[in-house]
């Protein structure tokens, strides 16, 4: 080639380079974003769609069911958990929720996790930055008091996800104090109306 060339190619080389880089489209705000999260399990239960036979055989009878059928208690004494289920007239689950419960006494020695969890892993104890890592930012978060326990409630809505997915999760967690992380002391997920 003769030099002329050169210098031509060169320039136009460096030209259709820095248009290339200018063509290359950069990552928007929106999708550097975490994408959104829902849940669909809570205790190995699906509200909307298991039944109360399900529970039945995943956790054997419950310890008490209301009169009329609506609702069942399980209580897990070694983690210090309760676990209630709302039920619709046709047996579906209506709403799961697992609770820290101080007034169950239980000392059962070194213990694995808990069944009782979400299944993105969430479980009762857990911190509440682990919460928002999981799921991301809650749609509100709302101050609340259980007696005169300060607490907070994430409230995710995954109506976003369809009508055929839990609809709702809150998780009620322990307020950050002197430096001590808050914690999850209850998780709710509940279907749409069935």
């Amino acid at each position: 080639m003769k030099p002329g060339w050169m210098r031509y190619w060169a320039s136009v080389s460096l030209f259709s380079g820095s248009l290339l880089s200018a063509q290359v489209p950069t990552q928007s705000a929106e999708a550097r974003a975490p994408k959104r999260v829902n849940e669909l399990r809570l205790a190995g239960l699906r509200p909307g769609k298991d039944s109360l036979e399900r529970a039945i055989r995943l956790y054997r009878r419950p310890m008490l069911t209301a009169d009329d059928g609506r609702s069942a208690t399980w209580t897990d004494p070694c983690h210090r958990a309760a676990m209630f289920l709302d039920i619709e007239l046709s047996q579906r689950l209506k709403s799961i929720r697992i609770s820290h419960a101080d007034w169950l006494a239980g000392d059962c020695g070194p213990l694995k996790r808990s069944k009782w969890r979400t299944d993105k892993n969430l479980a009762l104890g857990d911190p509440t930055k682990r919460v928002q890592a999981l799921y991301g930012e809650p749609d509100s978060r709302i101050p609340s008091t259980n007696g005169r326990q300060q607490l907070e409630l994430l409230y995710y809505a995954f109506d976003w996800a369809g009508p055929n997915v839990p609809q709702i999760m809150t998780v009620l967690c322990t307020p950050e104090k002197e430096g001590k992380p808050g914690q999850v002391v209850e998780i709710t997920l509940e279907a749409a109306s069935l």
